[in-house]
């Protein structure tokens, strides 16, 4: 049948066009037409699409957004908080635990009273690690100051977007704005949507940046941001900021009818759905609120009086307008996707029953129930489900269980998760096939090893099965590495393909003992369990467990670890703790989908460092962070490839000595990703040979403060140029074209200027 296009425009007073686009274009899609000064950004899923789409259409030349890489959330969100108060407009995208890394710099910037537009594409909280969409991090929002905006759908995404930024803007606001999304749900799932045609009537809608108000770059009129604040005035601060967040609601309505009358598209503060004369009811927020509306249909052609409630605000709480919605309802079933924990239920039923309190409304029964946690999809079977309590409720007079969890399961005694593979035992990983011994003249260590068909009796640390992509050079790395430590090991990975493709509840690959924390706890995390086993072991708690030797302690990174994890590993090293950091360094946020990291070097593609006419893939220089660690002054630094197995497996003895002997170890492998790289499977050890050979990755290590090369392909003749190693990938025969000489020699130039200071180095020992 054909679509009448004009009919499903509607009313609207400007021209619009038809997309099929998810909630992560959308949100992109519209910023990209308000043109935004800034945005800081750091991937995490699933918000990590709404900066790659930003990204891609800058590299085509659609818009001129700066947008600025940070090292973590935390840092995004400081990045934009500063340039929110030079007064241009300012736009970031995040979720779960990388929200809640930035939750301190939140109502900063909110109690500063400075604009800015932030999606929240809602995730669950760790732990346990779960990607999925739910509103445990949203719930943290709740009190961040920031009027909170919600979206069931991509068509909501583009529209809240648009009037979010008007909203922050207002003269009666003033305040940083969040525009809530289901992960996964709204955020990836495509649907056909209305957008303005024109980027010029959008920046018309929302206006010119408001002028009159003081910013850092105001050089006539120097101001003070943030200052220190006694009472009377923080508590007259805090008022101000309330009345603010309370002008929100009513500013939001009064914006919703103007883009109503725009777009022909209309957002109440609380969207309501056959509640004129409903009699039982359920509330949901976003994704969920409209699958609801089936199940609605489906009762009343049964005679039900049912309907549903969501808001569309709740920051400020539409209170009023839901005491009104249920004054003739008897009983109301609220979904909460979250819980608050120790609350007696989620955030939403404990706002709602202080709706109706303050209302005066004792009549109507309210169950709560959280559902839909971790991503558990809702269907309408489910609604019907959390329809049949109200009314029950409705026709008892008496709601039996209050509070309870929806869609959970009692476990089951005889499906709990049993051992499958048997610890490993001492004997078969201490081998004596390894010896490390200090030599006390030069205070170096001297390691011997045999040949490296001797070290196939000592058995991996971790099983065949995990979930890596074929070709993967984690492991093949990493397993080899293993190979010359001698002894147990407790080992800690960060998140990141190594961890999330060796275990999925019930399941792990590790045969050793395993612990897993995120990015920016990493080093802390391992530190206070070294610290714990010498401090125990020095008590005697151990000495029952009979340990044959000390464990040596591993902390895994990789995936843009040392990026976000950088700082609290350089305050392990500083602190000395002995341990290991073991950095598998694949060139990108690969565990997310290949965003630019630190370590990825200038010029080569990412999904957020795009190929265009107006851009050429990453355009600043790789981190060199062997140098940094080295600059902590721990005793050992290296570098390690699995092309080389002999050179790395005599590091690895020597980081264990160092470790178990003297302080904290870093040392970092060059690890292919075939699927990010863009190459065949079975090339990742030719691949990172020829990134040693061309000198991009020497092979090194810092000893006690002395740099030594353990592997120079000059000597050997076997040095290539660095465009043998780059021509193997996808993801850099860009660099090979004429027009980008410029950017090739550049990044020539650099790994030159790092190979001449490392032999400098290791010819001058005192450098």
């Amino acid at each position: 049948m054909a679509i009448d296009y004009e009919k499903e425009v509607g009313s609207a007073k400007v021209e619009q066009k038809f997309l099929y686009e998810s909630g992560n274009e959308m949100a992109a899609y519209a910023a990209h037409q308000i043109n935004y000064h800034v945005m800081g950004y750091f991937p995490i899923s699933p918000s990590t699409e709404v900066a790659q789409f930003l990204d891609s259409m800058k590299a085509s030349g659609q818009h001129d957004i700066m947008l600025v890489p940070s090292d973590g959330e935390h840092s995004s969100a400081g990045i934009c908080y500063g340039a929110s108060t030079a007064g241009g407009r300012v736009f970031n995208a995040t979720s779960a635990q990388g929200y809640l890394y930035m939750l301190e710099q939140l109502p900063v910037q909110s109690g500063t009273r400075m604009p800015m537009v932030m999606n929240l594409i809602c995730r669950s909280i760790s732990g346990p690690l779960n990607i999925h969409g739910d509103h445990s991090d949203l719930y943290f929002a709740l009190n961040t100051g920031w009027p909170i905006l919600m979206c069931p759908d991509p068509q909501s995404v583009y529209d809240m977007n648009i009037m979010a930024i008007k909203l922050a803007e207002h003269a009666k606001v003033r305040l940083p704005v969040l525009v809530a999304m289901d992960g996964y749900f709204t955020s990836h799932q495509k649907r056909r949507v209305q957008a303005i045609a024109n980027r010029e009537d959008v920046q018309s809608f929302i206006g010119p940046l408001p002028k009159g108000y003081d910013d850092t770059l105001d050089r006539e009129n120097p101001i003070s941001v943030g200052p220190y604040m006694n009472e009377p005035d923080y508590i007259n601060n805090k008022y101000q900021q309330s009345v603010a967040m309370y002008n929100a609601g009513e500013v939001f309505e009064e914006i919703a009818k103007e883009y109503g009358e725009l777009t022909g598209r209309h957002y109440p503060i609380l969207s309501q759905y056959r509640m004129e004369d409903a009699e039982v009811a359920v509330f949901l927020l976003n994704s969920a609120s409209e699958i609801i509306k089936d199940v609605v249909d489906q009762l009343r052609e049964k005679g039900v009086k049912a309907g549903a409630i969501s808001p569309n605000m709740i920051r400020p709480f539409p209170q009023k307008q839901i005491a009104e919605a249920l004054k003739n309802v008897k009983a109301i079933t609220v979904g909460d996707r979250a819980d608050s924990f120790g609350a007696h239920g989620g955030n939403m039923v404990n706002e709602i029953k202080a709706a109706l309190f303050t209302y005066g409304n004792t009549t109507t029964k309210v169950i709560s129930r959280i559902y839909g946690v971790g991503g558990k999809d809702f269907f309408a079977e489910d609604g019907h489900s959390l329809f049949e309590l109200a009314i029950e409720a409705a026709e008892s007079g008496e709601v039996k269980v209050p509070f309870d969890y929806y869609g959970h399961n009692p476990g089951v005694a005889e499906s709990a998760p049993k051992r499958v593979i048997k610890p490993l035992k001492f004997e078969s990983l201490k081998t004596g096939l390894i010896t490390v011994d200090k030599d006390e003249e030069t205070g170096k260590l001297k390691v011997k090893i045999p040949p490296m068909r001797s070290l196939t009796v000592k058995p991996k640390r971790l099983s065949p099965g995990h979930g890596t992509c074929p070709g993967c050079g984690i492991f093949s790395g990493l397993e080899l590495f293993f190979k010359g430590i001698e002894g147990d090991i407790v080992a800690l990975y960060h998140t990141g393909c190594a961890f999330v493709t060796t275990t999925g509840y019930p399941y792990s690959s590790h045969k050793s003992t395993f612990i897993h924390n995120l990015f920016q706890s990493g080093a802390s995390t391992m530190s206070g369990i070294v610290e714990m086993f010498w401090e125990r072991k020095r008590r005697g708690e151990l000495d029952h467990l009979n340990l044959k030797d000390d464990f040596t302690f591993v902390m895994v990174t990789g995936d843009g670890g040392m990026d976000i994890g950088m700082g609290p590993a350089i305050g392990a090293a500083l602190r000395g703790h002995k341990m290991i950091v073991l950095e598998y360094d694949n060139e990108g946020y690969m565990n997310t989908g290949a965003q630019q990291s630190y370590s990825t070097p200038i010029g080569h593609r990412t999904s957020t460092s795009s190929i265009g006419k107006t851009q050429k893939g990453k355009v600043t220089q790789h981190k060199d962070t062997p140098q940094i660690m080295a600059a902590t002054n721990i005793p050992y630094v290296f570098t390690g490839s699995e092309a080389f197995p002999q050179d790395l497996v005599k590091k690895a003895a020597k980081a264990q000595w160092y470790a178990q002997n003297e302080g904290l170890v870093y040392g970092k492998i060059l690890s292919a990703c075939p699927l990010n790289w863009m190459t065949e499977d079975n090339v990742g050890t030719k691949l990172v040979s020829l990134a040693v050979d061309s000198c991009f990755f020497p092979l090194y290590e810092v000893e006690q403060g002395v740099t030594t090369i353990t592997y120079n392909p000059e000597e050997k003749e076997k040095r290539v140029d660095v465009t043998e190693w780059l021509k193997g990938m996808g993801k850099t025969k860009h660099l090979l074209k004429e027009e980008n000489e410029a950017a090739l020699n550049g990044f020539k130039e650099e790994v030159e200027r790092r190979w001449s200071r490392l032999k400098a180095k290791h010819e001058h020992p005192e450098l």
